[in-house]
């Protein structure tokens, strides 16, 4: 998938359909002089329902489809014909989307699982005809109700990536090139930072069939939180993510204090993250001979608190043990 073709948040205006109204016909044939009242009710208005689908994986679609009105109730008519019911529209989202009302910013439901619905703006009841009214007194009730009005909102669409593990690190880690040789996803990879603008899912391919997926997003700098370079836009795609998976190079000046500056980034964004399960990866460690790896090894041993491994994307170096050490704490 293209940086341009990720769509992850959009706006629209829905507007399910007004109930049909019912009808105070009343009846009429030959040789019957008093047929009394037979008016059918009107139809329910269409709802606007928006459906979980796993095939899908960014709010592209939706793009330029501001506004989605669902069909009126048809209104109600004699011999006590029902009106049809208004055409349902249904918006199709990829799993993790969250709709929220516009104006309110309030949280409306999330959608997580394949097949899941959720009616997000219901149509108008049909009114009821006159026959229901009729009575011993009121024989020939000359009324019957209209139908309800339609429901009409702003919504804002945001998807949060499902992903089991997610890449946290500072720009040009070497996220982008971890991603492209566990996955067969083929993420943007140059030698200056903010090479990835858009967030990048790849599958994992595991031992005897298995798989999991893996979420690269934008690099996180410090103050990101309020809104410094990408990180903060694109933090709340990892708040779904089982594993926190932090990229750290082993050129980096002080690894420790790297890692404290990404966990306070987290954790001022969403305090909730810190509750993941979390593990280092020092990065780039084909540039370090046994010697340094060792010293480094006693050196983090005594700084980091949570566990580390070394690898290396380009020559292939611990790359088969990070994915075992992860799907071992995927499947705690």
């Amino acid at each position: 998938m293209t940086e341009g073709n990720f769509v992850d948040y959009v706006k629209m205006y829905v507007s399910s359909g007004n109930g049909g109204k019912g009808s105070a016909h009343l009846h009429r044939e030959k040789y019957i002089a008093k047929g009394g009242p037979d008016g059918g009710d009107g139809g329910r208005g269409g709802h606007v329902i928006v459906r979980g689908q796993s095939n899908l994986w960014t709010l592209l679609h939706l793009k330029f489809k501001k506004h989605i009105r669902a069909g009126h109730g048809e209104h109600g008519s004699s011999g006590r014909s029902f009106g049809a019911d208004g055409e349902d529209v249904y918006v199709d989202v990829p799993l993790g989307t969250v709709v929220r009302d516009t104006e309110t910013n309030e949280i409306l439901f999330e959608i997580t699982e394949e097949g899941q619905e959720q009616i997000l703006a219901q149509g108008g009841k049909g009114g009821l005809g006159n026959w229901h009214f009729k009575t011993a007194t009121n024989q020939t009730p000359r009324y019957a109700q209209p139908g309800l009005p339609l429901e009409e909102k702003y919504v804002t669409m945001e998807l949060k990536v499902l992903a089991d593990v997610g890449l946290v690190g500072f720009p040009n880690a070497g996220k982008s090139t971890l991603l492209s040789v566990v996955t067969s996803a083929k993420p943007k990879i140059a030698d200056y930072e903010f090479t990835t603008l858009k967030p990048n899912l790849g599958i994992v391919k595991y031992r005897d069939f298995q798989t999991f997926v893996m979420a690269d997003i934008p690099g996180i700098i410090e103050g990101a939180a309020e809104g410094r370079g990408l990180g903060h836009y694109f933090l709340r795609h990892i708040e779904r993510n089982s594993i926190l998976l932090f990229l750290i190079p082993a050129d980096a000046e002080d690894i420790r204090k790297q890692y404290d500056i990404l966990l306070d980034e987290l954790r001022r964004y969403n305090p909730e993250m810190l509750d993941k399960e979390r593990i280092i990866a020092i990065s780039k460690c084909d540039m370090l001979d046994d010697e340094l790896k060792a010293e480094l090894k006693e050196e983090l041993d005594n700084e980091l608190p949570i566990p580390y491994m070394f690898i290396s994307s380009v020559a292939q170096q611990g790359i088969q043990e990070l994915k075992d050490k992860l799907w071992k704490m995927l499947n705690q």
